[in-house]
């Protein structure tokens, strides 16, 4: 099969097609044949191997492992022999490291649901790891309540279009963050307030929340108060580039030291695989409360393009690959 892989750290350009051997699904596995995926921060940085403070767990001069990709889609070729869930033909999506190839083997009760049939591969396979972070960041971390005034600082990315949702479907009042180009795009979600950065300076706004999703990662811990309520619950989900030691940590980690003597809440965390949370997505798939957003779409041969474009930072939604 075909599958993308890289031997070393580097550009985009070090991302290669490669014919490897094909898995085989172990007794509870199943072998999903992928036909899209989609790409997230992680694999910018699994490529480029930086920031250098992730090494230990990328690889220290090489990567630990040259393959790619977690979101994917596709329909189940094959199961182990004590698969009950799934049979051949199945249309499923979910999250498994190496998802950049024609095949993929993940465990039945982990990150893999039937796929729903209002949705396209495509829209499946921008679900999962960016859906995942925006649900657990809002739910789980900032506690959002039915009423709640909620502030999303990067509405139109990737995890920021999924969030704008989710909060809505969670009962919130959502005011979202994004440039000039955008606006529309994040109005059509949902949002009851949006708010464009290029104009508007969000933090001198009079309007005070309960939560920040904070997706973006480029204002100060001063700047984020005065828009917080005194028990309101800041969750940081992402941040620039940053510098190549920390890369986005030094960031959170300046805003969480800021924030230590503060009544409100800072949170940093990255999103679980979690089959109950996928089942949670499935729902809201299926019932037309989300509608995944796509910005570009490549073929798994153009994924060093695809790379590319995602290191640019401006994509609006998210970017994916036909397989």
């Amino acid at each position: 099969m075909k599958a993308a892989v890289r031997d070393r750290f580097g550009s985009p350009d070090v991302v290669e097609l490669r014919e490897i051997e094909k898995p085989t699904p172990a007794d509870d596995e199943v072998l999903v044949r992928v036909r899209a995926a989609s790409v997230n921060p992680a694999d910018w940085y699994g490529v480029t191997g930086r920031p250098y403070v992730g090494r230990p767990a990328m690889g220290l001069l090489k990567p630990r492992s040259n393959r790619l990709g977690v979101d994917f889609a596709g329909t189940v070729d094959a199961v182990g022999k004590d698969v009950t869930q799934f049979r051949p033909g199945d249309e499923v999506f979910g999250g498994r490291d190496g998802a950049f190839a024609e095949y993929v083997c993940v465990r039945e009760e982990r990150a893999v649901v039937p796929k729903p049939a209002n949705v396209t591969f495509e829209q499946a396979a921008a679900v999962p790891v960016a859906a995942l972070t925006a649900l657990q960041g809002l739910r789980d971390k900032g506690q959002i309540q039915p009423g709640h005034r909620v502030l999303i600082n990067g509405a139109s990315g990737g995890v920021g279009t999924f969030a704008v949702q989710i909060a809505k479907a969670l009962g919130a009042e959502v005011t979202g963050v994004c440039s000039t180009r955008n606006v529309d795009t994040v109005g059509s979600l949902g949002a009851d307030h949006v708010i464009d950065y290029t104009r508007d300076d969000f933090t001198r706004s009079d309007q005070r929340f309960d939560l920040l999703l904070d997706i973006a990662g480029n204002r100060s811990w001063s700047e984020y108060k005065r828009v917080l309520n005194p028990q309101a619950t800041l969750v940081m989900v992402g941040a620039p580039k940053g510098t190549r030691l920390l890369g986005p940590l030094s960031h959170i980690v300046k805003v969480r030291l800021a924030a230590l003597r503060s009544s409100r809440k800072v949170v940093f965390f990255i999103a679980k695989f979690d089959k109950a949370d996928m089942l949670v997505l499935q729902e809201l798939l299926e019932a037309g409360k989300v509608t995944p957003v796509i910005d570009r779409r490549y073929e798994l041969s153009e994924i060093a393009d695809a790379l590319r474009y995602l290191g640019e930072g401006h994509a609006q939604g998210k970017i994916v690959l036909a397989v």
